[in-house]
C-alpha cells in the first residue's frame, strides 16, 4: 500500500510513516499540481497539518491556525477529488466538542468557542471530499518522544508537578501506539465517518497528576493556578483547562480494541 501525508515531520506523522514503507510527504508548500503529481498510485491520505494549538492565541496565530487547517485541507481535498485516492482519513480534534459533559461519536453538534468552530470548519472541508472519508478527533496524546507529556514531564521530574487548578476538569487522553494502531484499522478495514482517538477511560487532572507524580515518585502537591495559565497563553489556556470527557464508542462499535485502557498502563510502558 502506498499512502501520503500532510504533516508527516510532527509528532504522530513520524509515528505513522515508521509503520508505512512506502509514503509519499505532501508540504505545504506544493500547489494542486505538485499535490496531484505526487498521488499518482497513492491509495490512502493522511491529513495531518495543523499549526500547534498550544500556544498564546493572538488574532494573527488565530488566523494561522485557522489556515494551517482549513485552506490546507481544502487544497489537499480539491486534489484528492481529482485523483485516484481511494481512502481519505483527515485529523481534527476533541475540541469539537463543549467543556463538562460527556460525549461520544452520536452528538452532532460543536463546542461555541473558538475550539468549536475550528473544528466545525476543519471538518467542513474534509467532508467535501469525494473519496471514501474518516475524520480522527484526537485526545491529549501521550508518548515519551513529544506530545503533551513531554512538555509536562521535566516539571514532574524535579518534583514541581501539580493539578492545573483544582484538578477537577476531565481529560481525555490517547497512547500515540493506540493511536498509530487506529489509523491502521481505519484503513485496514476501510473505516468512513467520525472517530474520536480517545481511550475509553477518561481521567480527571488530579487522577493523572497523581498517577504520574507516583509512577515518577514525584510530590505532586504544587498546584498551578489557572490564572496563570490564562496569562501565558490568553484565550489559548482554554486547550489545557478545558474539561473534555469524550468516549471512543464509534471505534468501539468498529471493533477497535485499545491496547492502552488505562492511564496507568499507558503511563508505565512509556516511562518504562
Amino acid at each position: 500500500m502506498k499512502v501520503a501525508l500532510t504533516g508527516a515531520s510532527g509528532f504522530v506523522g513520524s509515528h505513522l510513516t515508521d509503520i508505512f514503507d512506502d509514503y509519499i510527504v505532501i508540504n505545504r508548500s506544493d500547489d494542486e499540481e505538485k499535490i496531484l503529481e505526487k498521488l499518482q498510485d497513492v491509495d490512502v491520505v493522511f491529513n495531518l497539518a495543523g499549526a500547534p494549538i498550544i500556544k498564546r492565541w493572538s488574532e494573527p496565530y488565530k488566523k494561522i491556525l485557522i489556515s494551517s487547517r482549513i485552506e490546507t485541507t481544502k487544497k489537499l481535498v480539491n486534489v484528492i477529488n481529482r485523483s485516484d485516492v481511494q481512502h481519505f482519513i483527515s485529523t481534527s480534534a476533541i475540541g469539537a466538542y463543549p467543556d463538562d459533559a460527556p460525549f461520544d461519536e452520536s452528538f452532532e453538534g460543536y463546542g461555541s468557542d473558538f475550539l468549536g468552530e475550528l473544528t466545525q470548519m476543519w471538518e467542513e472541508e474534509a467532508n467535501q471530499c469525494n473519496k471514501p472519508t474518516a475524520i480522527v478527533r484526537f485526545g491529549v496524546i501521550l508518548g515519551k518522544d513529544g506530545g503533551a507529556l513531554a512538555q509536562m514531564l521535566p516539571p514532574f521530574k524535579i518534583g514541581v508537578g501539580g493539578t492545573i487548578d483544582d484538578g477537577k476538569m476531565m481529560m481525555s487522553w490517547i497512547d500515540v501506539d493506540d493511536l498509530v494502531n487506529i489509523y491502521s484499522y481505519i484503513v485496514e478495514n476501510r473505516l468512513t465517518g467520525t472517530f474520536n482517538a480517545t481511550a475509553p477511560s477518561p481521567v480527571s487532572n488530579y487522577e493523572f497528576t497523581k498517577t504520574l507524580g507516583s509512577l515518577l515518585h514525584r510530590p505532586t502537591i504544587i498546584p498551578l493556578p489557572e490564572f496563570v495559565l490564562k496569562i501565558l497563553f490568553g484565550e489559548g489556556s482554554t486547550v489545557l483547562t478545558g474539561s473534555k470527557e469524550v468516549y471512543p464508542k464509534a471505534l468501539q462499535d468498529a471493533g477497535y480494541t485499545f491496547k492502552y485502557k488505562t492511564v496507568r498502563d499507558s503511563l508505565e510502558h512509556i516511562l518504562s
